[in-house]
């Protein structure tokens, strides 16, 4: 069974600034105002966003019958995906011809509620800072530079360079993602010769593979090492978040965490767990509900060797109802790299019991595998299976 025979389409958010960088050119030293852009056009300044958007996404088109794009009207993404030949889904109209930071923060909001599995965008800082605003770490993303100002670093090198990067992702290659900051200067200074650039918050970013190129020289996670690193990750998100309760899954590799944290572990049951001291052990699915209602949590669980089962298999307690109301977006996976390269490109799998959450759960994941690092792995879509007839 094939990996792109499982998966559901991969939903590939899509989003231009088409007035990025129209300043450049013509010594503006940007393009955020509308009477900027005004006086750029004016002085005959080309827009060339949706022109390198289009660089970036042909390195998609032999994969491009696995691809839908959602997309907001004309320039900010349909007329690139329609001159492509991608599926693509209409999710935002634009009320006038040049857009405004409004619309790229409008449809960033469609974009989430839509719940795509990564957003390629077109733009300067200035595009960088809007898509944060509204998307923050929920998401990954990916830049294209098309604008005057580039010191933020969720953007690839060059469009070419997001386009191989981008078809990592969707071929189902293992991806490293990693937080980036979003920074942003502001153009009147600049525009008297001073730089005052600021961070504006972080994106989930994925990076260019590395991990498959360490296999071939020989290179070997040490377990024992990475299980450190990934304890010392998730005891770091612990320290910032006092107030969550954290659900601890069955398996070894959340077993190492609670080793870390000298907290007696339930191998195959679920703890709870707040300020890092263990509250209730071993709790039923029934139990887990009430102990966690009204409040933050967020589940720590890892993924059945060899099979990829992230729910359904020994962790029963995570009910339907308790998933449903905890999200997706407060599910933390661990797992070692090793441990993912053992699956061999099968994909991972959700069976709660409820096809519509799991069909929720599809699609890319955030998996820590090491301190500071992770990688994006897809989660199959069941529903889409049975449908194929697979």
């Amino acid at each position: 069974m094939s990996l792109t025979s499982i998966q559901a389409p991969f939903k590939l958010g899509l989003l231009i600034n088409p007035f990025a960088g129209i300043g450049g050119a013509v010594a503006l030293k940007g393009s955020d105002g509308k009477e900027v852009r005004e006086r750029a056009l004016a002085l005959g300044a080309e827009k060339k966003a949706m022109f390198k958007t289009r660089l970036a996404l042909e390195a998609l088109l032999p994969l491009k019958d696995r691809v839908v794009l959602y997309v907001a009207s004309g320039e900010m993404g349909e007329q690139v995906a329609k001159d492509l030949g991608f599926n693509y889904k209409l999710i935002y109209q634009a009320a006038q011809q040049q857009t405004e930071s409004q619309d790229t923060e409008a449809a960033a909001a469609e974009l989430v509620a839509h719940k795509v599995d990564l957003i390629l965008f077109a733009g300067g800082d200035g595009t960088a800072r809007n898509l944060c605003a509204v998307v923050g770490n929920k998401i990954p993303v990916l830049g294209v530079p098309a604008g005057c100002k580039i010191h933020s670093a969720v953007y690839a090198v060059t469009p070419q360079a997001a386009g191989r990067v981008l078809k990592q992702v969707v071929a189902g290659d293992l991806v490293s993602v990693s937080d980036s900051e979003v920074m942003d200067i502001d153009e009147e200074l600049f525009r008297k010769g001073r730089v005052n650039a600021r961070q504006y918050g972080e994106m989930l970013v994925p990076t260019e593979l590395r991990y498959i190129q360490a296999v071939k020289m020989g290179g070997k996670e040490s377990d024992e090492l990475v299980l450190a690193d990934i304890a010392a990750h998730l005891i770091e998100i612990m320290e910032d978040n006092p107030e969550h309760i954290f659900v601890m899954g069955s398996g070894s590799t959340v077993n190492a965490i609670m080793e870390e944290l000298h907290l007696d572990n339930t191998l195959l049951g679920v703890d709870l767990i707040k300020n890092q001291q263990l509250i209730v052990q071993d709790v039923t699915a029934k139990e887990l509900l009430t102990l966690t209602a009204n409040t933050p949590c967020k589940l720590v669980i890892t993924l059945i060797g060899g099979q990829g089962h992230i729910i359904g298999r020994g962790n029963q307690q995570l009910s339907p109802q308790f998933l449903s109301l905890l999200g997706k977006e407060n599910i933390i996976l661990v797992a070692t790299k090793n441990k993912l390269n053992n699956l061999s490109g099968r994909p991972l799998f959700v069976d709660s019991g409820d096809p519509n959450l799991d069909l929720q759960l599809s699609g890319l994941i955030s998996i820590v595998t090491g301190y500071h690092d992770q990688v994006l792995y897809p989660v199959a879509n069941l529903k889409n299976e049975n449908k194929e007839g697979v």
